[in-house]
């Protein structure tokens, strides 16, 4: 694994990855293709700090953070900080504010707790050398002791077990020191590369000031040029709003013309029925001289039958005055007759009534 087993996160966060480049020392170049995974390591063994991001298999992060380092925020969204070891500057793009503050609040803490590791480790080491300094000095005046007492065997062979604890003790402290001799060339080489990286760091960070100024320049340019760009695209909807309003009259015009060619046909149609009932209208003329010949024959008949129709009701009205002075005389025959039915009822009645006295 790339982490060791000692090392535990302490912080974790997500954000683009970035790099500069190492051949111009201006641009960005993305070492993610999205967001990943970004975290802050401790190796309490070795009291040090670790930035470290991983991308699948890909190790684009290992950052050990040293006391000189710094973290600086260039936009709302984005910081970065130069690492000499790695010799190149890395770039966390975030997807708010707030990531960023807690990243940067971070990165200052673990500097702080690096500081004061570098700090106990330098005072570690010059207890150590004062620690050997007086054991070289123990060492020195042990000899002359035993120079006086015998020879070496018998200086070997009387040695207390303090004394061979302080040889020992004393060749752990001159490796110390050695190490520690070493780890001071190594810190002062390091020292050098910061300060030279950091000069270089200070070159580009003026060159990418001057390129904001130059970039602004362009955004400015970019934004008049999107600003005439969308006169022009609303100028153009407007044109295609004026065609399809052409367009839709057109299809009107369209549908009223084939509207016209129907009603033309009916028209055309309706004219070729009359001109064949034209050619008919000799043959009706002639049928109707005929029909109002009969019609007049029809007429005179008529009339003569009027003239039959009142002579006969001349006639009914003279035979119902007849049949009324009729009528009226058989009344009158009637009422004689029922009154001389009435005698005769009045004469049979007295004769029987004379036959019953008989």
């Amino acid at each position: 694994m790339f982490v060791s087993p000692r090392e535990q996160p302490i912080y974790t966060t997500r954000a683009h990855v970035f790099q500069i480049d190492p051949t111009t020392k201006k641009n960005w170049v993305p070492a993610s293709k999205q967001a990943v995974t970004v975290s802050y390591f401790y190796d309490s063994t070795r009291n040090s700090y670790r930035i470290i991001s991983v991308d699948g298999s890909k190790v684009i992060i290992n950052s050990t953070i040293t006391p000189n380092m710094t973290f600086t925020k260039t936009s709302q969204k984005f910081g970065q900080w130069a690492d000499s070891r790695a010799n190149t500057v890395f770039g966390l793009g975030f997807s708010s504010e707030q990531q960023l503050a807690k990243f940067s609040e971070k990165f200052q803490e673990v500097k702080e707790a690096a500081k004061l590791a570098r700090d106990k480790s330098q005072d570690k080491v010059d207890t150590l050398s004062n620690h050997s300094e007086e054991s070289g000095h123990e060492t020195q005046s042990s000899p002359q002791a035993s120079s006086i007492n015998g020879t070496d065997d018998e200086k070997i062979s009387h040695v207390s077990p303090e004394a061979a604890v302080l040889q020992t003790e004393n060749d752990r402290l001159k490796s110390a020191v050695e190490e520690s001799n070493t780890n001071a060339k190594k810190w002062e080489t390091e020292l050098q590369t910061l300060r030279e990286n950091n000069a270089r760091l200070v070159d580009a960070l003026q060159e990418s000031s001057a390129n904001v100024e130059s970039w602004k320049k362009q955004l400015s340019a970019c934004k008049d040029e999107s600003d005439t760009l969308r006169e022009k695209i609303t100028k153009l909807e407007a044109q295609c709003n004026e065609a399809d309003q052409e367009k839709q009259k057109n299809s009107q015009l369209s549908v009223r013309v084939q509207e016209l060619e129907a009603e033309l046909q009916e028209k055309e149609q309706e004219l070729e029925n009359l001109r064949t009932q034209a050619e008919i209208i000799p043959q009706l003329m002639a049928e109707c001289e005929s029909i109002t010949a009969k019609l007049q024959t029809a007429e005179m008949k008529n009339k003569e039958l009027e003239g039959r129709v009142e002579g006969l009701q001349l006639d009914i009205e003279d035979s119902q005055q007849k049949q009324g002075n009729m009528k009226g005389e058989l009344k009158k025959f009637m009422d004689m007759l029922d009154g001389k039915i009435d005698e005769l009822h009045e004469f049979r009645q007295g004769l029987s009534k004379l036959g019953v006295d008989n």
